[in-house]
């Protein structure tokens, strides 16, 4: 490949949001831009694993809330 010097690579807080609301997209574009723009890579990685760990506590968190739910109204 060859490497392009006028990259304007700034990262950027939409690549994170972008990211974080489609973690899968985070990391593509992590994957695919980790070399040639690296701040803007890690911006979409940060959001991608903010992402999921977003997803997992919600997840964790409507597990509980479901299942003190259904044992208060055993």
């Amino acid at each position: 490949m060859d490497n392009n010097t006028n990259v304007n690579d700034k990262g950027g807080f939409g690549w994170g949001l972008l990211g974080c609301c489609i973690p899968l997209v985070g990391l593509i574009l992590f994957l695919v831009w980790r070399e040639n723009k690296p701040n803007s890579a890690k911006a979409a990685g940060i959001g991608a694993i903010v992402g999921v760990v977003i997803s997992v506590i919600s997840y964790i968190l409507m597990m509980v809330l479901g299942l003190g739910t259904y044992a208060a109204l055993m």
